[in-house]
C-alpha cells in the first residue's frame, strides 16, 4: 500500500497549515509512521525559559495524526482524543517526535508518538484515537497541490 505521492501530498498539506508559519516544523511521512522536527527557539518558550507544553502537544499529535493519515488515502483523519505526558524540559537544540500507528480498525486508528531532544533522550510521549472524517483529501487545496 506504500504510496509516496500520498505521503508527499500529506507533507505539503501539513507544511501549508498557517500555524506552521509560527512553529516552522519539518515532517517526513511513510506508511504508518511520521516524524516531526522543530528547532528550539526562544519564541516557543514559556516564562521559565523552556519549550511551552503546547509545542510538545502539537508535535506529538502531528506525528501520530500523520502516521494515521498515511494509511488513509481518501479522507482527512480527525483527532478524537489525545493524551500527552511531558517528561523533560528542553531549551536548546532540535526536538523530534516519531509517531506510529499501533492499531487500525474499520473506523479508527490508535497511534502513539514519542518526542526526543537533540541527544536522543525522551522528553514526552502521547497517544491518540483518530477517525476517518468526511472531508475528502482531494478537496484540501494544499493536499491536491502535491509536492511541498
Amino acid at each position: 500500500m506504500s504510496n509516496p505521492q500520498h505521503f508527499s501530498a500529506l507533507a505539503n498539506m501539513y507544511l501549508a497549515a498557517p500555524i506552521n508559519r509560527i512553529v516552522k516544523p519539518k515532517i517526513s511521512i511513510s506508511e504508518g509512521r511520521a516524524e516531526v522536527e522543530i528547532e528550539v527557539r526562544g519564541d516557543l518558550f514559556h516564562s521559565a525559559g523552556a519549550v511551552h507544553g503546547s509545542v510538545y502537544f502539537k508535535m506529538l499529535d502531528d506525528a501520530a495524526f500523520f502516521a494515521a493519515n498515511s494509511l488513509e488515502q481518501s479522507v482527512f483523519v480527525l483527532t478524537t482524543s489525545f493524551t500527552i505526558y511531558l517528561t523533560r524540559p528542553v531549551s536548546a537544540g532540535t526536538i523530534r517526535a516519531v509517531g506510529t500507528v499501533t492499531t487500525e480498525t474499520k473506523t479508527q486508528f490508535l497511534a502513539e508518538s514519542i518526542a526526543y531532544d537533540a541527544r536522543g533522550k525522551e522528553i514526552g510521549r502521547g497517544s491518540g484515537l483518530f477517525v476517518r472524517g468526511r472531508q475528502r483529501l482531494d478537496d484540501v487545496v494544499s493536499y491536491a497541490l502535491g509536492d511541498p
